[in-house]
């Protein structure tokens, strides 16, 4: 019978991998709590019309890669493509505005996108997502882009650049939006064909194509720094200026946008050299118009996400093995498995990892699993020391040895573990 693998882009963590996501989950956990953010975890799953609004009908997102289905009621419902639209539907259906007026929140888990798996990417990937809201001070900006650089810092991700732009706003996009669309005017033959569909649906999205024949089309366009109105720019400064106080460097990409159609002002992406042509590993920026497209009140936010898969194949150097065992339990004979069974499991109760070997092999095999599992110490006993009411602890560092009795034996081995 033939085996069933896994679908295409979906992807096992295996144990060897986890080591290296729980060190990032838990660091990403440990940084956000310093700068006031809290934990949500929401539903993989959620109403289509939520990112139909949310992200936009003329992304690529919506239009191609999203896992959407009509469920049995007759409603239509989507994986989450991504965070930043049911982070918000949350924070309007629990009312957390009413809470306090600056929300701090954070996510982590899977997103589902049927695009071309690549390296780094997956149909089912997972982010880290951020996001504040009910700030529109530009030092909101500089103050999430710094805890996200302080985050790759921790995680010991080096050579990365931070890229900023000013997307402008509902204001000055117009204006730019006719220029760009009389540059491309007569040009389109250059254009691949889903570039030739967002002249007529979003023309900015251009900018954002990764085709070589389109960016060498979009080389000569205007760029929409050159429209941005006077608050936007005002805006823009404040920002910039507040990263040089905070010495984070950046480089203006006045040719970056952003995938998603909610993103006014600023946008930011965190790119590395090691990813090819898809080289963001972070990515984020403002959002003041979407809490009131979404059917909320006028709310201001900004935030990002941290691409897991991408950011964990650059982590070399962490260290991605499992927890060492405290103590190995070498049992030879049925008498000595039994009290074995026991012990183990009474010390793992008592905060020690514990192993024990099931299978009754000989010592010798017994022994170089321990060393295999890189155990601190091992208990020997066998019938001889059952009769003699003994058990032999070794030090498997040292090799050296001593002998203890049975009696009260959890409490002995767990006093010599912790003095050491």
């Amino acid at each position: 019978m033939e085996v069933i693998t896994a679908v295409k882009g979906f992807k096992d963590i295996l144990p060897e991998e986890t080591g290296k996501w729980r060190f990032v989950e838990n660091t990403a956990r440990e940084i956000f709590s310093r700068f006031g953010f809290r934990e949500i975890r929401l539903p993989i799953m959620e109403k289509t019309d939520l990112f139909k609004r949310g992200i936009g009908e003329s992304t690529d997102i919506v239009e191609k890669e999203m896992y959407t289905f009509l469920d049995r009621g007759n409603e239509y419902l989507t994986l989450r493509p991504e965070a930043t639209a049911s982070v918000i539907r949350a924070y309007l259906e629990h009312a957390l505005y009413n809470a306090e007026t600056v929300t701090r929140l954070f996510t982590i888990g899977p997103m589902f996108r049927r695009e071309r798996p690549q390296k780094g990417r997956f149909r089912q990937f997972h982010q880290i997502d951020v996001e504040l809201l009910g700030l529109d001070d530009p030092r909101a900006d500089a103050e999430v882009i710094l805890m996200l650089m302080q985050f790759l810092n921790e995680v010991g991700l080096s050579n990365v650049s931070l890229e900023l732009n000013s997307l402008g706003c509902a204001a000055c996009r117009p204006t730019f939006r006719k220029a760009i669309t009389e540059f491309l005017n007569g040009k389109e033959d250059g254009l691949c064909d889903d570039c030739k569909r967002r002249l007529v649906s979003n023309p900015l999205r251009v900018f954002d194509c990764k085709v070589k024949e389109c960016q060498a089309v979009i080389i000569d366009a205007p760029r929409l720094s050159e429209f941005i109105c006077s608050d936007c720019r005002s805006h823009f400064e404040r920002v910039t200026s507040a990263l040089k106080e905070l010495d984070i460097p950046y480089e203006i990409n006045t040719g970056m946008v952003r995938g998603l159609d909610y993103y006014t002002k600023t946008a930011f992406e965190v790119t590395t050299e090691h990813l090819g042509s898809q080289n963001a590993v972070a990515g984020g920026g403002r959002y003041d118009r979407l809490v009131r497209e979404l059917g909320g009140p006028d709310i201001p936010g900004i935030g990002f996400a941290v691409g897991f898969e991408r950011l964990i194949s650059l982590l070399d150097k962490v260290d991605s093995s499992s927890a060492q065992p405290d103590i190995f339990v070498a049992a030879l004979g049925e008498a000595a498995q039994k009290i074995a069974f026991i012990l183990s499991n009474r010390l793992r109760l008592k905060g020690l990892h514990a192993e024990q070997d099931f299978s009754a092999r000989s010592l010798k095999s017994q022994m170089k699993r321990a060393n295999r599992l890189n155990c601190s110490y091992t208990l020997i006993l066998g019938d001889r020391e059952i009769e003699e009411n003994k058990a032999e602890f070794r030090n498997m560092a040292t090799g050296t040895q001593q002998t203890l009795p049975l009696d009260n034996l959890d409490e002995q081995i767990l006093k010599l573990i912790k003095e050491r």
